[in-house]
């Protein structure tokens, strides 16, 4: 059972189905029974189906999103008890049949995380040089190997690097039309996002030949990516971080990073860390820690000064300069971050 906590959005949406599906239904509405419409995961939410009218209703059919919970009939309340639900914004549905006829009732819902993020420090271990003209995008080793994608149309290229020296091995530029994003590395080949274009690329490990392309489907930009070995997972700037098949990068569901709070977005490169994401929040000192089951954001490592480090003395605020490049040694589970435009890879410790 996971402790998440469930707030539940209190304006309810009324459509009505069949021939006059374009008209707001007058006959039924959703109520929670929860107190100030909130359910812990682990609770039972509590939603009643409102017939003002004592229509006599043949069944009610209840989802969550798409997916169908079970079948009610009459006005029957409908309870469920909430434990492996994913964060986020979500939809109660009731589709409920009577006389003939057909009319479902919308409410929306957001889950929300029980527990605020732990928050960590950091101890720099070691530092190592990085060209300050790279306008770091994503960030990845296989093995002893440094592997980097930069941004910005005409300067955006993948990068071949020795991490202990900063120096550039190989390095593939791509047209200008592209502004080059984040990468991840899986079966010896590199994928590669761009921005804006709805574009990814993908390239042979060891040539660093291009071999192919793939587009976005649902997700609306292309900002960073990771994989856990089975899925490859991209961030898109929304809330939204999307969960994609490995062979055909096609996007095939999402998880929303959620805290106690709110419903988070900008999450730019990400890292696959001993089964959790990390992630970069664009233009903020710190990273994010993501259950990727859910899309808890269970902790975030505090960077505070670390930019200062890195970036010409006066530039610490400027929005270029800003915190991006998460890569993970895991064969000896060091970690290393850098920024756009730094000077410094900076090998850093977690402290809780």
């Amino acid at each position: 059972m996971r402790n998440l906590f469930a707030f539940i959005i209190l304006n309810s949406t009324l459509i009505c189905c069949g021939s006059n599906a374009d008209k707001k239904t007058k006959y039924f509405s959703l109520s929670i029974a929860n107190q100030k419409g909130a359910v812990y995961i682990g609770e039972t939410l509590k939603t009643t189906l409102v017939n003002k009218k004592n229509i006599a209703i043949d069944s009610v059919v209840y989802k969550i999103d798409n997916t169908k919970i079970k079948t009610l009939s009459d006005s029957e309340p409908f309870t469920e008890k909430i434990d492996n639900e994913k964060l986020g914004r979500h939809k109660i549905i009731a589709v409920v049949y009577f006389d003939g006829k057909i009319e479902e009732v919308i409410k929306k819902v957001t889950f929300f995380n029980n527990q605020a993020p732990k928050i960590y420090g950091y101890k720099i271990i070691n530092s190592y040089p990085h060209d300050n003209k790279a306008y770091t995008q994503g960030l990845e080793f296989v093995g002893d190997t440094l592997y980097e994608n930069t941004g910005k149309n005409g300067n955006s290229s993948l990068r071949k690097i020795d991490y202990k020296t900063g120096e550039v091995l190989k390095k593939v530029d791509l047209d200008k039309a592209y502004f080059g994003e984040g990468i991840t590395i899986l079966n010896n080949k590199i994928y590669q996002l761009t921005w804006q274009s709805k574009t990814g690329f993908i390239y042979d490990l060891n040539t660093m030949k291009k071999t192919g392309s793939f587009t976005y489907n649902n997700s609306k930009e292309g900002w960073g990516l990771c994989n856990n070995g089975e899925h490859v997972y991209k961030s898109d700037g929304t809330e939204k971080i999307w969960i994609l098949d490995s062979k055909t990068l096609a996007e095939q569901e999402y998880i929303q990073v959620t805290t106690n709070k709110s419903v988070k977005s900008k999450f730019n490169e990400l890292e696959w860390v001993e089964g959790k994401i990390y992630a970069n929040t664009y233009q903020k000192d710190g990273i994010a820690i993501i259950n990727p089951d859910n899309g808890a954001l269970e902790g975030v490592i505090n960077l505070k000064g670390l930019r200062s480090k890195a970036t010409p003395i006066g530039k610490e605020k400027d929005s270029d300069y800003v915190l991006n490049g998460i890569a993970y040694k895991a064969d000896t589970k060091q970690l290393f971050v850098t920024g756009k435009y730094w000077d410094q890879v900076f090998e850093i410790e977690v402290i809780k």
